[in-house]
């Protein structure tokens, strides 16, 4: 099931996506939130109709960077042997269609396409084998980076937290397997010009030892998300530029850049 969050006539609710092609696709809208029981109203609107806003609006977001040997080695970084987290605020989220800002502090900002998780419910250090038992689902997400103070920072919290530093979108999609979603195409466009292409097969570290680590050191609460890392192909991008993340089995985020105003 893709479940999207959206606002309507100043409304905002969550709702079942249903349909095949982008233009007739409806949102079934759901009673109650879903992460936890609920049903589906029967009450249909079209997508096109409706504002899509971040499918979570996460507590937290954990991103894990060097993840795929490539990039790690793009930019001249070893890889790391164990997973390498670094945090995203929850003020960085923007949904699909929003603007990504670009930082009046920086001179070099890049995309990062990236595979992000959603989790379900509340847990704490979750064994391998019930890692499917706390994800609730999978979305696209771009880890935006001012890539010039990242490098002269020791700290990346001005680097990668910056408002409207992490699109999400444009649903969750639940029907994906941990072992699915380990093995999906990633790829990121540039006013159409295709700059990232990889697979989530080719992470350092998969889903599973990603929510393993991090839930040994903290408790994960439904909607927190987790990112996974970025394949190689990272890149500038300008103002006046669409950037798009397709992730296979889930959709496409797209964002427009703008000057900060």
């Amino acid at each position: 099931m893709r479940i999207a969050r959206f606002s309507i006539d100043g409304n905002v609710a969550f709702g079942a996506v249903e349909g095949d092609k982008q233009d007739e696709l409806v949102l079934d809208i759901i009673k109650g939130i879903p992460f936890a029981d609920f049903e589906l109203s029967g009450t249909k609107v079209p997508l096109s109709k409706v504002r899509l806003l971040p499918p979570v609006l996460p507590n937290k977001v954990v991103a894990f960077g060097r993840n795929y040997a490539e990039h790690a080695r793009e930019l001249g970084n070893d890889v790391p042997e164990a997973p390498f987290a670094f945090f995203k605020p929850s003020t960085s989220v923007i949904g699909p269609g929003d603007d990504i800002q670009y930082p009046s502090f920086s001179r070099e900002l890049h995309h990062e396409a990236e595979l992000a998780v959603v989790i379900g419910r509340l847990c704490r250090e979750v064994p391998r084998d019930r890692v499917k038992d706390v994800v609730f689902g999978y979305t696209c997400a771009n880890d935006v980076t001012a890539r010039d103070v990242q490098k002269r920072e020791k700290q990346w919290a001005r680097a990668k937290g910056f408002d409207t530093s992490c699109p999400l979108g444009p649903w969750v999609e639940t029907d994906l397997t941990v072992d699915a979603a380990n093995d999906l195409t990633v790829q990121l466009t540039v006013n159409g010009e295709q700059r990232q292409l990889g697979r989530t097969s080719e992470m350092i570290h998969p889903i599973e030892d990603l929510i393993v680590n991090i839930s040994e050191a903290m408790t994960l609460l439904p909607g927190d998300v987790i990112l996974t890392g970025t394949p190689a192909g990272v890149g500038p991008l300008s103002v006046g530029d669409e950037v798009a993340v397709t992730i296979e089995g889930i959709g496409t985020l797209t964002n427009k850049v703008v000057k900060r105003g």
